[in-house]
């Protein structure tokens, strides 16, 4: 490796079976570009608490290593030692969404932001709307890990407080899920599923002021300066958009669905973020 170049811990799990998606195929295009301005290092996310004791790398970076829950103690290791060495990450680790859990959708429901109505106890269902039925799901679940469909009837018997408790939704008649792409504080492109139930077959979306500006909200809110970030959305039957998830940990990028230019351009300003993280821009 080159002394005089960035040296880089690449953390993924290049054998996660991701539905609809092929981690490894994304973060291998990445790597090898990302080889062009750093010297690089990939490894398991189990394999990065021990690693992070190694000298040399100037930072890490988190990409899609699968969901934490599968993981959770050498992820709680890896940001224990990461911030106490005081090696810079990427996405920094200051994420309110959902690096810190669902929580964040309770809180901006009852600070009157655009999300899908979201309450943690029993004494808040009256909050939620009227609906055919009810989405509920694990604080810190990932992939619809733990999610499932349950009558109005049926949201008083649930256990709210057991472990990190559950979140209920209304399930809503959507018309699309759409997700806007973020390098830092800047937009880079978005898709979505025109299909509600083919979640990952997603074409390029072109966003109007307005849906920028939604989801520049979210990306405002959060504390991160630089990092990949991807707000989830739907468009509900009104027209609106509301927010579905903030995923500011590992966000799956679908960069095999862009053109050449896009992918270029999302690379080159994923590259200027890091340069900028290590102090080098």
């Amino acid at each position: 490796m080159a002394a005089d170049r960035p040296r880089l811990l690449f953390v993924t799990d290049l054998a996660y079976p991701a539905k609809g998606r092929r981690y490894c195929a994304e973060d291998i295009f990445l790597t090898s570009r990302l080889r062009e301005d750093f010297d690089l290092a990939l490894c398991h996310p189990l394999d990065a608490p021990a690693l992070m004791d190694c000298p040399g790398f100037d930072a890490a970076v988190v990409r899609n290593s699968g969901p934490v829950l599968h993981h959770q103690a050498a992820y709680d290791d890896f940001r224990d030692r990461a911030t106490g060495r005081g090696v810079p990450v990427c996405t920094q680790l200051t994420g309110k969404g959902d690096q810190a859990g669902k929580q964040y959708l309770v809180d901006l429901t009852a600070q009157g932001f655009p999300v899908i109505p979201t309450v943690d106890r029993p004494e808040d269902l009256g909050l939620l709307p009227e609906a055919a039925a009810y989405v509920v799901k694990p604080k810190f679940g990932a992939d619809s890990i733990g999610l499932e469909f349950v009558p109005r009837e049926r949201l008083r018997t649930l256990t709210y407080d057991d472990g990190p408790g559950v979140l209920v939704q209304p399930r809503i008649d959507f018309r699309y899920e759409v997700s806007f792409y973020y390098v830092d504080h800047t937009f880079q492109y978005a898709l979505y599923a025109p299909r509600p139930d083919r979640r990952w077959h997603l074409e390029r979306y072109e966003p109007t002021p307005a849906d920028l500006d939604f989801a520049a909200r979210f990306i405002d809110w959060n504390d991160i300066d630089h990092g990949i970030q991807r707000v989830d959305a739907c468009r509900a039957p009104d027209g609106g958009l509301l927010l579905v998830e903030l995923e500011d940990l590992n966000p799956y990028l679908s960069l095999d669905l862009l053109d050449d230019a896009t992918r270029d351009s999302f690379v080159a300003s994923f590259k200027a973020s890091l340069h900028r993280l290590l102090g080098r821009a």
